[in-house]
């Protein structure tokens, strides 16, 4: 069966994402002809505390998580359209102007490393419900048609980077830092590797909330006064995973709170000095990553929450001997990019294109990404 003939007009979609930061749901509008894509507007929900705690108690095993994750689908269901509907009125849209909604969901389980048959991956979001609270189409469930077909399911951002930001004469890497850093190798010959470098914020964010009252260390400030921990940061450099060779992907499943408390038992010290420590893992995680698998990168471009952490910038520019610019000057504002890229991936499933790059995931071949729930 042949795909169907592509409109030749821009078409506005609008991409949801709720990443693991668990801050809360970044909305964009986006028009799309094409491989051209432009942002037109943006729109930010923030998650309540309580809603973000129980998101984060789903990642442990429980009795009725099953019940649970049900009815916080439905709240986020509920939270995903509040953010469709500021992102309408703030941009003077209307619903019908929309073509789809690309939805990423919230990640609460991540496991592509299973035995055969046994690999999944879980984002939470009740699709059908945004469907009827909207009116407009919704695509989700993009990671599971990847798993399905022997891949990680992660990263799928790399096919968008791909499409928007490579170049023909330059070797660029984009560097992802939400809650798990992420890289896309963008060569000029076209070949793209992309993989999780490990923990990007979610371990100085939960750490910095414990110990200051602060959901996030603005700036780095407060780490970068501490004083860099060796022997934890060995310890924590030690975890497998940064020597698993790629394709490989992570979440809260690996780094969380328990498998840093695992580190301290042997290695504690002052909150400054781990905050410290913690802002160089990442750091050093992502600069080995560039290093090994990205060689002869030219320029990089960061993304995501970590863009503003500029202690986080710095070390990372020593670390890697380049300068890092954010991909704000590639056309995309840095706080928005993973926003878009969903956006883009739904225009992908509506298409009937493949929204995959099995060389980054995995996967047995491309695969068109996403569930459609007509609106």
């Amino acid at each position: 069966m042949n795909p169907p003939a592509l409109p030749t007009s821009p078409r506005l979609f609008i991409g949801l994402m709720s990443g693991t930061s668990l801050d809360g749901v970044d909305a964009v509008v986006v028009s799309q002809q094409g491989e051209l894509v432009r942002q037109q507007g943006q729109y930010f929900v923030p998650y309540p505390a309580d809603l973000k705690q129980s998101l984060l108690d789903l990642h442990t095993p429980a009795q009725h998580e099953l019940h649970q994750a049900a009815v916080i689908a439905n709240r986020l269901a509920d939270l995903y359209a509040q953010a469709v509907n500021g992102i309408l009125s703030a941009s003077n849209l209307t619903a019908g102007e929309i073509t789809a909604i690309g939805c990423h969901g919230q990640t609460v389980r991540h496991c592509p490393d299973l035995t055969a048959g046994q690999a999944y991956t879980l984002q939470l979001g009740n699709h059908a419900r945004l469907a009827e609270l909207t009116g407009i189409t919704v695509v989700g469930d993009f990671r599971s048609r990847d798993i399905a077909a022997g891949g990680q399911g992660a990263p799928l951002v790399p096919a968008f980077h791909q499409a928007v930001f490579a170049a023909p004469d330059k070797h660029r890497v984009i560097v992802n830092i939400g809650g798990i850093a992420n890289l896309s190798d963008l060569q000029v010959n076209g070949k793209v590797t992309g993989f999780d470098s490990g923990p990007g914020n979610l371990l100085m964010d939960a750490w910095t909330l414990q110990h200051t009252g602060n959901s996030y260390d603005a700036s780095g400030a407060w780490a970068v006064r501490g004083e860099l921990n060796p022997s934890l940061l060995q310890s924590l450099l030690s975890d497998p995973y940064f020597a698993q060779s790629i394709p490989k992907s992570t979440g809260r499943d690996l780094f969380n709170q328990k498998w840093l408390e695992q580190h301290l038992a042997m290695h504690s010290d002052t909150p400054q000095n781990i905050a410290r420590t913690l802002l160089e893992l990442t750091a050093v995680t992502i600069a080995q990553a560039l290093q090994q698998y990205c060689p002869g990168a030219e320029e990089v471009y960061v993304c995501g929450g970590g863009a503003h952490n500029l202690a986080l910038i710095d070390r990372l520019q020593a670390l890697c001997g380049l300068s890092i610019q954010r991909t704000d000057v590639l056309g995309v504002d840095a706080d928005w990019v993973e926003a878009v890229a969903f956006a883009w991936l739904a225009q992908r499933c509506i298409d009937h294109l493949p929204g995959n790059l099995p060389a980054v995931t995995g996967a047995a071949g491309p695969r068109i990404l996403g569930a459609i729930y007509p609106g």
